[in-house]
């Protein structure tokens, strides 16, 4: 039973053993540089960077980009059913049809109510 366990233990020690002697000969062959405000500074793209607060982003598109990961995540459930459909039909078919029936109407209530709540509307 340990034996099934000592490849990962050894994965585990060369890994911590890499990173360990990377991170020591980085720091004792690496360049000093001597640190200035200059080179502290972000750099971005050869603009100053502005300091200052930033713009704030409208909910909305917090909003639009968390709807766009639920729908396309549902889209994504849909491709196997899709693919393994005609070999499902011969067991379950009326079954498997119904669930997907079910799933996708759940999803279009879910789109009508987005759409009455004015998640979608950019105007407002």
């Amino acid at each position: 039973m340990t034996q099934d366990y000592v490849p990962v233990l050894l994965h585990v020690i060369v890994a911590v053993g890499f990173a360990t002697v990377t991170l020591g000969l980085n720091f004792l062959l690496g360049r000093r540089g001597r640190r200035s405000a200059t080179k502290d500074a972000p750099y971005e793209c050869g603009v100053i960077p502005q300091t200052g607060q930033q713009p704030r982003f409208s909910v909305k598109f917090y909003l639009v980009a968390m709807l766009f990961i639920l729908f396309d995540i549902e889209i994504v459930f849909m491709y196997p059913w899709a693919v393994t459909f005609t070999k499902m039909v011969a067991h379950h078919g009326q079954i498997i049809l119904g669930s997907m029936f079910l799933f996708v109407s759940v999803l279009l209530f879910a789109y009508i109510y987005a759409i009455k709540k004015g998640a979608l509307d950019w105007s407002r």
